[in-house]
């Protein structure tokens, strides 16, 4: 192996207030090609910012301080913006975390996969189309000839992340930042872009830094693993010294098994009434049917997790119960009355009753406006109040979430962490003074710790306010936390329902089976074993010859 990225001593600054200070001290890494080194650590760690100097780019308000950065015997740090120009896109790319704030929604996705092979000479616009396709199919994407001729808002998440991941491999790069790449994907699909990534890394003789807080995915994709703690080195080793014998007790406490588990309630009483009941409902967009005769109820201060993989139907039934997509055929009941199909035609108070928590805070909150105005909003509409009173009860609920009103009142989105952030979309959905709300991957973009925090405040709140919980997810472990009933999803039809602990007792449905089997392990050997099991151990072989 020859040596490919060398960081030495890198300090970064970032500004607040005029004044600078430091938030990576000294961190030092090396990378060969086709190398995978892992960065991990809680939020705020430093992880992606030291990925992206890896690149030689720092966000606004943050500076390289000190250090030095050298790709391929290029100082980055020194570089002309001409030098970094020809290299970003072409030798060294970048995947984001949040696919839907990183494409441009006016442009399909198949023109912003060819800018970059076009711009930097690899290939022509032609070519580079063709080229796509292969990745798309590479990377599993439904109708890969079709798929790049639609819109990012026409695809889903799991499948815009993948797009993304496509198009930084486009000019066939010598380094990949991949920061989070598999936040946004369900268990079985996380298996196939895992293992494609991996493929396309040792064809071509690619090196990458993985950011992620996932630590049994990066088990599967890391040779070697830095851990990050504020900005501090903690520790690094090979991936298998590190899973084995870790030295630092940060690093133990991030090996651990998650703990939470709230307590699961009782079945609801027979006859007792539902706050929300799907009944029947049958769902789409154009022609096609995207569900099929769904049904099942959530009753008062319960947990009802919905999961199933990319397109299975999840966020669509979220869409018909909060009034966005008018169901075909079917009812969505609110307290046992029916719900007017579409939410214009919806009453205050109804629309009061149906709240949302998103799945990225980044997207969801407006970035000009202050915590408190973002929060104040919902309880002016729907509430009434203004002046003290307003503020008072904002002041409540950032309480209610365990911020600080005196220091995070006046802060705009950009000023906070992901956790944080997240809390605050919870406390904007609290503000309506709901009985149900519906929690779309909320914890999905969270490293353990933090989506830890955030799911003992959900159960707190839950039986402090006697609220019920639609919980979207593909993370398995977060079912076990927080769930009291389960919904399990496939190509827009219900295949299996009923309490927790059944649902995790065999026998499962062959479909359930399918999903609890594919959640990682802390085994560097698990994602081999499991393809070889499923006899797809050459993945993406056929694609990958084509390229």
């Amino acid at each position: 192996m020859s040596r490919l990225l060398t960081i030495n001593d890198l300090v970064l600054e970032g500004r607040s207030d005029e004044s600078w200070s430091r938030i990576v001290n000294g961190v030092s890494l090396t990378l060969d090609k086709g190398e995978v080194l892992g960065l991990i650590g809680e939020s705020g760690a430093g992880k992606s910012t030291v990925g992206l100097a890896a690149m030689g780019f720092t966000r606004d308000g943050v500076r390289i301080a000190g250090g030095s950065v050298e790709f391929d015997g290029i100082d980055l740090v020194n570089a002309s913006a001409n030098t970094k120009r020809n290299l970003l896109g072409k030798r060294i790319a970048y995947v984001a975390q949040s696919a839907a704030a990183s494409f441009n929604p006016a442009h399909r996705l198949i023109d912003q996969h060819t800018e970059g092979p076009v711009v930097h000479g690899v290939m022509g616009r032609g070519e580079s189309a063709e080229d796509g396709i292969e990745l798309y199919r590479r990377l599993r994407l439904p109708n890969p000839e079709e798929i790049g001729f639609r819109y990012p808002h026409q695809v889903s998440g799991g499948q815009l992340q993948r797009a993304m991941t496509a198009m930084a491999m486009s000019c066939r790069p010598d380094l990949i930042i991949f920061d989070e790449p598999t936040t946004a994907l369900d268990v079985t699909t996380q298996i196939e872009v895992l293992a494609a990534i991996r493929k396309i890394v040792e064809d071509f003789d690619t090196a990458a830094i993985y950011i992620t807080h996932d630590l049994a995915v990066v088990a599967q994709m890391a040779d070697r693993i830095k851990v990050l703690l504020k900005g501090d080195e903690v520790e690094e080793a090979t991936t298998r010294e590190m899973l084995d014998h870790p030295q630092e007790d940060y690093t133990k406490s991030l090996w651990a098994v998650r703990e939470f588990q709230h307590a699961e309630k009782p079945l609801a009483p027979k006859g007792a009434v539902p706050v929300i009941s799907v009944r029947n409902v049958t769902a789409g967009y154009g022609k096609i049917d995207v569900l099929q005769d769904v049904s099942f109820d959530i009753h008062e201060a319960r947990t009802v997790a919905v999961v199933g993989e990319s397109g299975s139907g999840k966020s669509t039934t979220a869409r018909c119960i909060t009034g966005l997509l008018p169901p075909r055929q079917g009812q969505i009941l609110l307290d046992g009355e029916a719900l007017p199909p579409d939410y214009r035609k919806r009453s205050k108070m109804q629309l009061r009753q149906v709240q949302m928590i998103y799945q990225m805070a980044d997207t969801a909150l407006n970035p000009r406006k202050t915590i408190a105005q973002i929060i104040g909003r919902p309880v002016q509409f729907y509430l009434g109040l203004r002046g003290k009173e307003k503020r008072r009860r904002v002041n409540e609920l950032l309480e209610h979430i365990e911020l600080d009103p005196a220091q995070f009142a006046g802060r705009l989105p950009g000023e906070l962490s992901g956790g944080q952030k997240q809390r605050v979309g919870i406390a904007r959905a609290l503000a309506a003074e709901p009985k149900f709300i519906i929690c779309d991957e909320v914890t999905s973009a969270l490293d353990q710790l933090v989506a830890e925090g955030i799911l003992r405040l959900l159960a707190r709140l839950q039986d402090e306010l006697q609220l019920s919980y639609m919980f979207i997810t593909h993370d398995l472990a977060t079912v076990r936390s927080i769930a009291d009933e389960v919904v399990v999803m496939k190509d827009g039809v219900v295949v299996e329902q009923g309490p927790k602990t059944e649902m995790f007792t065999p026998p499962h449905h062959a479909y359930t089976d399918l999903l609890l089997s594919s959640v990682p392990e802390m085994d560097p050997d698990w994602l081999d074993k499991l393809l070889a099991e499923r006899g797809v151990d050459n993945i993406g072989d056929a694609a990958v010859d084509k390229m």
